[in-house]
């Protein structure tokens, strides 16, 4: 239920109290500062985190921090959300409170300590991933911990396969720093080990394992580190495997994508993805991405029909083209980008390519998208595209069309 909600909407008035003062939306999760008012949790933080030092209400000065929940107000709201179901009111949920910095630090030494006990080391970092799941502020705070220096080591250094694959798990949801990934980047036993655990017997370490070779060459700045990890055969068998994951698996897709994306814009072992079956698996799962992972997966396609044998391997699906053609003006600007770019690949190489692309209906497409509010690099590539194309154009179309659009006027804008 949309907290702005007013009692017309739904004829039904929210009381006065469960509103909070600072946003006048219905309170989610309830919390009383030092001076006795009660504000919603994300506005209160917010007022604070702005350098506001006072009360909003009493404009007295808050003299401590601590928000305390108020449990009973949040129930009374449930309350009233339920005996308004009737009127659309859907009930809040209860909110997980934020992670105590005494328990993060106290799970993170315990989980560091090599004396202590292997089951309570596992239990610790378990725990840790929970707080961690449960909210961004609860990231931040273990973050703020040196929690990357405490897990790398585990992750790659002796201990049990379940501890090692526990830290995994909780290290792929923190970012690295630079220095971190060119230090991994450059040390091939731990790419190794990645790359092994790409076709470890667990999915989820399959996937964890996947996401933190996509940070590490996301993040890695040098050209040749980049290159270093990109030319390792495992890595792609294993990241395009990934790809082949049920739909009911939709991190897999997601952490997938953007593991190819990053290894394929190294542009000297793009042929190690074509190998590995990257065309077939693309094409087949391009209508299963989010509106994201669809525009990596098409700027992936791109980058592949650069190179002969992608855009070769591409041409051979008979799905490509007719899709491509379909995305143009669907997803998004720059799904239209990739998708044009990626025809005008295939089609300058292939004239089949090009009757294909006309019979699915890309003179049109490029017609509405060259006239569209689209970007210009796909606007310059659909004009190319409409010039290689003006042969392959059935008469009767460049007749209606012409007046509308004056096709044999198009300009073609190199890049």
């Amino acid at each position: 239920m949309p907290g702005s909600l007013e009692p017309l909407d739904l004829g039904v008035h929210i009381p006065y109290h469960f509103r909070c003062p600072i946003s006048l939306e219905l309170m989610r999760d309830p919390v009383t500062v030092c001076t006795g008012q009660t504000y919603d949790r994300a506005s209160i933080e917010a007022w604070v985190s702005t350098g506001n030092s006072t009360c909003p209400v009493t404009r007295a000065t808050l003299t401590d921090f601590t928000l305390i929940p108020n449990h009973t107000l949040r129930r009374l709201i449930q309350e009233w959300c339920v005996a308004n179901r009737a009127f659309g009111v859907e009930r809040i949920p209860t909110p997980k409170q934020p992670a105590d910095p005494a328990l993060v630090r106290s799970l993170l030494n315990q989980a560091s300590s090599g004396s202590a006990p292997a089951h309570l080391r596992l239990s610790s970092i378990r725990r840790l991933r929970q707080l961690a799941r449960d909210s961004d502020k609860n990231r931040s705070l273990i973050a703020s911990h040196n929690v990357r220096q405490i897990l790398l080591p585990i992750v790659f250094n002796n201990g049990s396969d379940e501890l090692k694959n526990e830290s995994l798990a909780l290290l792929v949801m923190f970012p690295l720093g630079e220095s971190e990934c060119a230090s991994l980047a450059s040390d091939s036993v731990k790419i190794g080990y990645l790359s092994r655990m790409l076709t470890h017997n667990s999915f989820d370490v399959r996937v964890n394992s996947a996401a933190l070779i996509e940070i590490v060459v996301a993040g890695t700045h040098s050209p040749e580190l980049r290159a270093e990890v990109s030319s390792v055969d495992e890595i792609y068998d294993g990241v395009v495997d990934l790809l082949r994951s049920p739909i009911s698996h939709p991190r897999a897709l997601k952490i997938g994508i953007k593991a190819l994306f990053a290894l394929c814009l190294v542009k000297n072992t793009r042929q190690k993805a074509v190998d590995a079956g990257t065309p077939a698996v693309l094409v087949d799962r391009l209508a299963d991405f989010e509106k994201c992972d669809a525009e990596r997966a098409l700027a992936t396609v791109e980058l592949l029909c650069r190179i002969p044998a992608g855009c070769e391997a591409f041409a051979g699906h008979a799905l490509t083209v007719p899709m491509l053609v379909k995305i143009i003006l669907k997803i998004s600007d720059r799904a239209t980008e990739y998708a044009a770019g990626a025809l005008l690949s295939l089609c300058s190489e292939s004239e089949r390519c090009q009757r294909e692309a006309v019979a699915a209906g890309v003179l049109t497409q490029l017609l509405l998208l060259v006239q569209s509010d689209c970007t210009e690099r796909a606007k310059r590539k659909a004009q190319m595209l409409l010039k290689l194309l003006r042969d392959s154009w059935p008469q009767d179309s460049i007749g209606n069309n012409s007046d509308d659009f004056a096709c044999s006027q198009v300009v073609v804008v190199p890049f």
